[in-house]
């Protein structure tokens, strides 16, 4: 936190604090849930009984967090409470490096209701639960505030991308897929003077990058990369049928995409909102409609045409993640923990888009001042000069 600070001298060290505090209790809470319901941390932490040696598990997948957790059962004695707050703490990161990415690319700091916008959505809890425990959530979370705080300067953070490369690869291949596109993107289209060269190297890398991986992933994913479409719509209505199955259901496949996207944003409402959980879900989904209410204006759509490259990675990143999700999930359950991992993403947008309109409220106010100013001091020289020729 002590580096962190030096870098950033605008950094509230003491919010960080008390976020801290706040992300524990939230891993507290989760920690009592699954003692008295069934949670895959257990599974988790067991799994170093199953293995030989350590890389038995290092495969991409859930395999992921059993590798992770292996060295600190096996090894250092960790009992189940302690890899529980141990993953806690790595959630505790994303947050961190999250709220510094946002920070370092705004001008202003963004209100909602005259509270610091960024600072409420740091504190939304939602997000602290699903990323307070031993799972795929606290990594991935915390891989992606690496990789992204990384990417918004990669000259001078090249280990948190390769860390949070690595660690959304190893659990999420697609995620990452998804976010180098974003940056490709970004990079290309952002308003920042870079070299056309540079960007047609990048848009090179980007391509020679989809095919290599691009078997891999679709064999990740459960594809056949012979007949992608039609084992794309096998595999989702088979993950459709058994998150159904699960509770909560929802049956999405006969909506529309705008309709599946809607639900994925921000369900449960309180309308549908299945328990105690579920109602203060539903109190952030309602804060998620508000702020998304504050792009629909027609000055959005010229702010992304000119927006810098981070502002636009966000949002090929939000909206790919949210598309490809749509058509797999189909149990409220599965999309209140899956959204908590991109959410910050169009957040982001938005608070940016807010950022750009209060500057361009500040240019104008500035304009007409100076205009002001100006008239005032071309009439004071026409009264001195008609005072010279009276004299004269």
């Amino acid at each position: 936190m002590n580096n962190l600070q030096k870098e950033h001298k605008w950094l509230k060290a003491g919010l960080l604090n008390q976020m801290y505090w706040y992300h524990m209790f939230f891993g507290l809470v989760y920690w009592t849930y699954a003692q008295f319901n069934r949670s895959d941390s257990l599974m988790y932490f067991l799994s170093y009984k199953h293995y030989r040696n350590w890389f038995d598990a290092f495969e991409p997948g859930t395999l992921f967090i059993e590798w992770v957790n292996y060295p600190f059962a096996k090894w250092f004695g960790f009992n189940y409470d302690m890899m529980m707050f141990f993953s806690t703490w790595v959630g505790f990161w994303g947050f961190v490096y999250f709220y510094c990415f946002m920070k370092e690319n705004l001008r202003f700091n963004p209100k909602f209701e005259g509270w610091d916008a960024i600072t409420i959505f740091m504190f939304l809890p939602n997000m602290h639960f699903w990323t307070a425990s031993l799972g795929k959530g606290a990594y991935i979370f915390a891989g992606l505030a690496f990789l992204t705080y990384g990417l918004s300067w990669p000259g001078k953070r090249i280990f948190l991308m390769i860390l949070g490369g690595f660690i959304c690869y190893m659990i999420r291949p697609h995620i990452l897929f998804a976010v180098l596109i974003g940056m490709g993107v970004g990079f290309i289209l952002g308003r920042e003077k870079v070299p056309m060269y540079q960007k047609y190297l990048a848009a090179a890398a980007g391509i020679v990058i989809s095919i290599l991986v691009y078997d891999k992933l679709l064999i990740y994913l459960g594809f056949d990369p012979n007949n992608v479409m039609q084992s794309f719509e096998e595999e989702t209505e088979l993950n459709a049928q058994r998150l159904q199955s699960a509770g909560s259901a929802v049956d999405m496949t006969s909506y529309s995409l705008p309709m599946k996207l809607f639900t994925f944003w921000f369900r449960p409402l309180f309308v549908d909102s299945p328990n105690a959980l579920g109602l203060v879900v539903s109190m952030e989904n309602a804060l998620y409609i508000y702020m998304f209410s504050k792009i629909f204006k027609k000055s959005f759509i010229d702010y992304i045409r000119i927006a810098p490259a981070m502002v636009k990675m966000s949002a090929v990143v939000f909206v790919s993640i949210s598309i490809s999700m749509t058509f797999v999930m189909s149990n409220l359950g599965i999309i209140i923990r899956q959204k908590s991992q991109i959410m910050y993403y169009m957040l982001f947008v938005i608070v940016a888009f807010m950022d750009w309109e209060k500057t361009n409220r500040i240019k104008k106010r500035a304009e007409i001042y100076n205009r002001i100013v100006e008239r005032e001091r071309r009439e004071r020289e026409e009264v001195a000069v008609g005072i010279v020729g009276s004299g004269e």
